[in-house]
């Protein structure tokens, strides 16, 4: 078996720690992700997953614990390099598309890549073949709030595959929209990582969805099973 993209081992996070009403959020909680890989997570509103994709995708840090991606570990890095690894290796997505508005589709796919210093024309390339790949290629050209829901989120999952990186976070991705379109924008997102081969840790409270993964871990009590 080929190396984890993606290695948390006994991740601990408090809020408060060492203070009256102190919360332990995590507690010991492990995970492996491979390439090619598409784990769900499902947790309970309230019980850490969102710490833990932070975790994962070296927006946070843990208290104890490790986090390595690609068989680096990350835990003890500087700001700087936490930033720069994560801009290089991780795409995240949201449950809400957290879109530029003044930007178009396009434009919102190109943006990420220029800042990592791809050149217009190879980025927008990219960004072209990217919403052809989901379907809205015809749709490159409208801003936000010209699109549908779908659309919106389809533009997301481009965005976050922009830079071609190694690992994929989804904090319930499809969470904001009605069943149908949850199924469309579901496919799109399967298809976008079964087509690149990287590893993928989607949380969601969607059982349905869940089952059509390779994997479900469940978070529980600060811990994975």
């Amino acid at each position: 078996m080929s190396d984890p993209v993606l290695h948390l081992d006994g991740l601990t996070k408090a809020y408060n720690r060492g203070k009256p009403g102190e919360v332990m959020v995590l507690q010991g909680a492990s995970i492996t992700v491979q390439p090619g890989e598409v784990v769900a997570l499902v947790a309970p509103s309230g019980a850490g997953k969102s710490t833990l994709l932070h975790m994962a995708g070296l927006l946070d840090t843990p208290d104890a614990g490790t986090v390595s991606i690609g068989g680096t570990d990350m835990t003890g890095l500087s700001d700087r390099r936490r930033t720069d690894a994560r801009r290089a290796l991780v795409g995240f997505v949201y449950q809400f598309h957290h879109l530029l508005p003044e930007f178009t589709a396009l434009e919102n796919i190109v943006l990420p890549q220029l800042a990592n210093g791809a050149t217009d024309r190879a980025a927008t390339d990219r960004a072209r073949a990217l919403l052809d790949s989901v379907g809205i290629a015809p749709r490159a050209d409208h801003r936000p709030a010209q699109l549908s829901g779908g659309e919106q989120q389809r533009v997301a999952f481009c965005r976050a595959l922009a830079n071609q990186p190694k690992l994929l976070l989804a904090d319930e991705p499809t969470g904001n929209l009605d069943p149908a379109t949850s199924e469309r924008v579901f496919d799109a997102l399967m298809k976008l990582v079964r087509e690149t081969g990287l590893a993928a840790l989607i949380a969601t409270h969607n059982l349905d969805l869940a089952a059509r993964m390779d994997r479900t871990l469940r978070l529980e009590d600060g811990r994975v099973t």
